[in-house]
């Protein structure tokens, strides 16, 4: 009786052991796929900056100019070719 209850004891023990050590690696897993998340999050942001400064230099009012200007083949109207119209 006083073996079987040690035999009892020793497997719990032993499947309690592997459960931590099982808990543990999955730890180790999820903090490795959480800081490489991390990472990828902040060169998301690096990259989501570098866009919008990059919009920012496309929708440049200078810019605009220079393409009507350059390929459109547009210019200012001159003064006596402007109608101004009040309400």
């Amino acid at each position: 009786m006083r073996s079987v209850a040690m035999a009892i004891l020793l497997t719990a023990t032993l499947v309690t052991a592997i459960g931590v050590v099982y808990a543990r690696q999955e730890s180790r897993l999820a903090f490795g796929e959480l800081t490489r998340l991390g990472n990828e999050r902040d060169d998301l942001n690096v990259e989501f900056g570098r866009l919008q400064l990059e919009q920012a230099t496309w929708a440049e009012n200078n810019r605009i100019d220079q393409i009507a200007r350059g390929r459109l083949g547009m210019i200012s109207p001159k003064a006596t070719e402007t109608i101004v119209i009040k309400r």
